[in-house]
């Protein structure tokens, strides 16, 4: 086989800049969500790398998904920021009855789905440090947290991956 047949190497970033752009997706549907609410039966099953450097999860989630986790913006969650500037989304959500804060910058996504229309997206994470961390927002007085109806899980998105396509 000649050298003729292999694709040539880039030198334009482009598979970067799609991944970008389809990060613009996942922030808009954050704002979307944290400003209307999630319509009709949209949901996200949200994946990210928590060893990203500026991904920030307390220690007990940390320690429990040392590498990667998925979360479900469903019924059960709060306080869904999305901050451009920084690059990142906060949200709060509740594991095992206890109120989490989660920062994920977008550059530390893996994947996100939206089950309810079978929408689902992949990316490369880059695990360079591209913004400066969110601060935690403090806790709403207890009066304004519902509780959860049901805990909050990590699940699997094997059935939402991406196929490539066949010729």
């Amino acid at each position: 086989m000649s050298d003729d047949a292999r694709p040539a190497e880039s030198l334009i970033p482009y598979e970067r800049w799609t991944d970008d752009a389809l990060r613009e997706v996942v922030a808009r549907s954050l704002e979307l969500a944290a400003t209307t609410g999630l319509p009709g039966e949209h949901h996200f099953y949200i994946t990210f790398r928590t060893d990203h450097p500026a991904t920030r999860v307390p220690g007990h989630l940390k320690a429990r998904y040392p590498q990667e986790m998925t979360v479900v913006l469903q019924h059960q969650y709060e306080a869904l920021v999305v901050d451009r500037s920084a690059g990142c989304f906060s949200v709060r959500l509740h594991f095992g009855g206890v109120p989490s804060t989660l920062v994920v910058p977008f550059a530390a996504l893996t994947g996100f789905a939206d089950p309810a229309v079978r929408y689902g997206l992949r990316f490369q994470p880059l695990m360079e440090a591209v913004a400066p961390p969110v601060a935690e927002e403090a806790p709403p007085p207890a009066a304004e947290v519902a509780p959860p109806e049901a805990p909050a899980q990590v699940v699997s998105l094997d059935a939402f991956r991406r196929r490539p396509a066949r010729d």
